[in-house]
């Protein structure tokens, strides 16, 4: 492997309402040459996304100690959240940056996996690039029914049984979904009835589930799995209220930004909705990054020292305390 190598983890807790406990997580995957990139929770999804970068065996090694970390401070069976999610430490992706390939990052990561149960008792499902089944490739066929579904039949369903582990998930942080992939672009769209758009703070029950509704229609519209475009993941979701479009673009040169934010845009007016803001959870690369463009303009705040990997490895984050 080359010694110069660079990867990048991006793992995904159950956990966005507690930012102490998160910390707690977060200090826990400091190692000597690994660079924090990124942390941030989500209330109302109760999840937090933390993104890692560095030579491949130290990022393992962060990654294996978050999810024990996680494991400890997070009890599924006293948690929900809009997020689908099967464990306390839910996905933990390899993503290769430099000097480094997609497959040796699938490798990267059942070395992860292995750890992962050794040292915890938590069992592991491995997807996409390190899939060890041609039915666990994608990442919403592992995570079916849950936690709840998967506590249920993992131990009966020789099926659903983990790749790692097991049979029985673990009774509170249940079970790690361990991957590797390429660089993936978490985007949100926020949706507002036409008619009520700048009308904050009014009581639009009956709007606001219309725009709900819009935003799942959307979603199926635009899914990769429904014959939409190509790399995009999407669900509509509420968000405190507000009407999402919730997105994870796999394949961004494929489907370019602009090309998904104009589609969904045209297809909210069809709905008499409209787009009012976008967001990006984590990262993204320097290669989908346009200052021009109507997407980046459409999300608040948008500093690029910030959001672009790129700029984040040249300045990163210092480790919290705990």
């Amino acid at each position: 492997m080359n010694p110069d190598a660079v990867i990048e983890c991006v793992p995904n807790f159950s956990e966005g309402t507690d930012a102490a406990k998160v910390a707690q997580i977060v200090a826990a995957m400091q190692v000597d040459k690994v660079r924090l990139l990124d942390w941030s929770l989500d209330m109302a999804h109760n999840r937090s996304v933390v993104t890692i970068a560095g030579p491949p065996a130290a990022v393992v090694e962060s990654a294996v100690r978050g999810v024990g970390r996680a494991a400890q401070l997070i009890n599924l069976t006293q948690q929900s959240g809009v997020h689908p999610r099967i464990g306390a430490a839910d996905v933990v992706p390899f993503v290769p940056v430099s000097g480094i390939s997609l497959a040796e990052c699938a490798v990267l990561a059942r070395q992860a996996g292995l750890e992962i149960w050794r040292r915890f008792g938590v069992p592991v499902y491995f997807y996409e690039a390190a899939a060890a089944r041609p039915d666990r490739i994608n990442l919403e066929d592992v995570r079916r029914g849950q936690f709840e579904g998967l506590r249920e039949s993992a131990h009966k369903d020789a099926a659903r049984r983990p790749d790692i582990g097991g049979p029985e998930i673990h009774p509170t942080a249940g079970a790690s979904a361990v991957g590797a992939r390429r660089f993936l672009i978490a985007y949100n769209i926020y949706l507002e009835s036409a008619g009520q758009a700048g009308q904050a703070g009014a009581e639009l029950p009956a709007a606001a589930q219309a725009d709900i509704a819009a935003a799942r229609a959307i979603a199926r519209a635009i899914r990769a799995s429904a014959g939409g475009m190509h790399g995009v993941k999407a669900i509509g979701v509420s968000v405190n209220g507000r009407a999402q479009v919730s997105m994870n673009i796999t394949d961004f040169r494929a489907t370019p930004m602009r090309q998904i934010y104009a589609a969904v845009r045209e297809l909210a007016h069809n709905h008499g909705a409209l787009v009012t803001e976008g967001e990006i959870i984590g990262l993204i690369p320097q290669e989908a990054y346009d200052p021009e463009a109507e997407w980046v303009q459409a999300i608040p705040g948008f500093d690029p020292e910030a959001k672009v990997l790129e700029c984040r490895l040249k300045s990163p984050l210092p480790w919290p305390s705990g």
